[in-house]
Parts: structure tokens; sequence; C-alpha cells
């Protein structure tokens, strides 16, 4: 009986220090290729302004970085002050990012 017990603690033992390892293996993988700062800008129009609301309505192309197709939505902005810089029908490319559950602009240039 004792062999049995000693058997089994040691199988479970070595099953358990190799899922500790095959989670270390994996630990990355759940992160975002690239850091916020490497990640491509986005062509997007500006739609709408809506600065009440703290939005802006933008036809954008897919986003990279967060999987999402083409398509037109509102997104919130990092900097308000973003909002005065951006007109209805502007070409504009941009960065946004899932922040608290909000998709939000952190980063936008004006194409000229």
């Amino acid at each position: 009986m004792k062999t049995l017990v000693a058997a089994t603690l040691l199988a479970l033992g070595g099953l358990l220090s190799q899922a500790a390892l095959a989670a270390d293996e994996h630990a990355g993988h759940m992160t975002m290729g690239k850091a916020a700062s490497e990640a491509p800008l986005t062509d997007g129009v500006v739609k709408k302004v809506d600065r009440a609301a703290g939005k802006v309505t933008i036809t954008h192309g897919p986003l990279i970085n967060l999987a999402m197709p083409a398509m037109t939505m509102a997104f919130r902005v990092k900097e308000a002050a973003w909002m005065d810089q951006m007109k209805a029908d502007a070409k504009i490319r941009f960065l946004a990012e899932s922040i608290n559950g909000s998709l939000t602009i952190v980063r936008f240039e004006a194409v000229k």
C-alpha cells in the first residue's frame, strides 16, 4: 500500500512539474505581439466629432493590433484637445487600444 501511495505521489509531482513548465513556456502568448508605439497606424476618415460625448466617429481600415476589420465606429480619444484638430471628412492615421473596455485613440496624426 505504501508503494502505491508513493508511486501515485511521485507521478502527481511529475505531472505538476510538467504543467508548471508548460505554463511558463506559453506565458507570453496572451500579450500583444508589438508594443503600442510599434503598432502600425491605421488610415481613417473622420465622420463626426461629438465633443459632448467625448467621441469621434471614424471610417477606418483594419485595426491590426485589435484584430478588428475595417468599419465605421466611434472612439474615445486619449487627449481631449485632439478633438479640436479633427474635423468631419478629414483624413487621419491613428492607433486605437482598448482602455478599461473602451476603444480609445492613443495616437493620431492628420494626413495632408
